[in-house]
């Protein structure tokens, strides 16, 4: 009887997909756009507090902040985590300013300057996290880890 042998194909070498300047344009604008939207929803809610003390509005708001940073890396690189802190900073700068009957949406007190600051350390954290983790590239094999050999079927678990 005749031994059948099966062999795993090699996985394709991907090329990473170039998008057009157009629609990489659009994307930084989206990105920009996002960011405004985020820095006003966060600054309405900043300081919305549960039982009496708990920060809850400035924890959710760190948190969307985060959020649209890592989506507008993904999505548009360092442009768009560029144009989403520039979009963000806006915003807050100007809701931060006195209003025509003295009234302010970001007061200077700890939750004020956490926010103010804050926001700013999260869009940094989300430019610096490492390029792999936004790759669309397959991953190759863990360190250490036998490599199956072309003849023998992977082996499961």
């Amino acid at each position: 009887m005749a031994r059948v042998t099966t062999s795993i194909p090699a996985p394709p070498t991907q090329t990473p997909r170039r998008t057009s300047v157009a629609r990489t344009v659009l994307r930084v604008v989206l990105c920009l756009l996002l960011g405004v939207l985020v820095g006003v929803i966060g600054t309405v809610t900043h300081r919305t507090q549960v039982l009496g003390h708990l920060p809850l509005g400035l924890v959710l708001a760190g948190a969307l902040t985060l959020a649209a940073a890592v989506v507008a890396r993904a999505w548009a690189r360092g442009a768009g985590v560029l144009a989403l802190g520039v979009g963000w900073l806006l915003a807050v700068q100007l809701m931060a300013l006195e209003g025509p009957g003295g009234d302010v949406l970001i007061v200077a007190d700890p939750t004020g300057y956490v926010w103010s600051y804050g926001g700013v350390v999260l869009v940094l954290v989300a430019a610096l996290l490492p390029r792999r983790w936004f790759s669309d590239a397959a991953a190759g094999p863990r360190p250490g880890q036998p490599q199956p050999a072309d003849d023998q079927p992977p082996p499961t678990a």
